[in-house]
């Protein structure tokens, strides 16, 4: 084909983030039971791991867990966190559900207002210790914003992942 007749180069959207687990059970239950993605047909790799979509028409698999074999570094164990990547976002509904959910499920969570916009945040980490950011239209969410309290307050490149305190995910959150 001569270079005129090439399609044009477009991204259609993001087709998956790829997550490291040392555990998966736990991590798996994060992102179904806390966050709401969907478990979805996963090919036989030779390793242990998951495909999660957004509860969305399609269902695209935006999440891809993996454990074991490729998952491990040079020391045989997964790594912790995000590395170059600070977080993974994604667009969401019902701010104060998920705060619920954080709080049954015993995790540790930061709040924030985008300054000059109508978006609200809640920061997580996953059981890999990867970041998460859930993003809300605050103007349909109610009163009751975002507690911008020290503490509570999202402060970015700020840290608030303990890998020893981190529950152990398995039971319905």
């Amino acid at each position: 084909m001569a270079q005129s007749q090439l399609p044009l180069a477009t991204v259609h959207g993001l087709f998956h983030i790829a997550i490291k687990t040392a555990d998966l059970a736990s991590t798996v239950h994060f992102w179904t039971k806390v966050i709401g993605l969907r478990d979805m047909h996963r090919p036989d790799f030779g390793y242990p791991g998951a495909w999660l979509a957004c509860p969305q028409p399609g269902g695209l698999g935006i999440i891809h867990i993996y454990a074991g074999g490729p998952a491990l570094g040079p020391e045989g164990k997964a790594p912790y966190g995000t590395a170059a990547i600070d977080h993974v976002s994604l667009s969401c509904s019902g701010f104060r559900s998920y705060i619920d959910r954080f709080k049954k499920a015993g995790l540790d969570w930061r709040e924030f207002e985008v300054p000059g916009t109508t978006l609200w945040q809640l920061f997580v980490y996953d059981p890999s210790g990867v970041q998460l950011e859930l993003t809300f239209e605050g103007s349909i969410e109610g009163e009751q914003g975002p507690d911008l309290s020290p503490g509570r307050v999202y402060v970015p490149g700020a840290s608030f992942f303990k890998p020893s305190t981190y529950p152990r995910l398995l039971e319905p959150a």
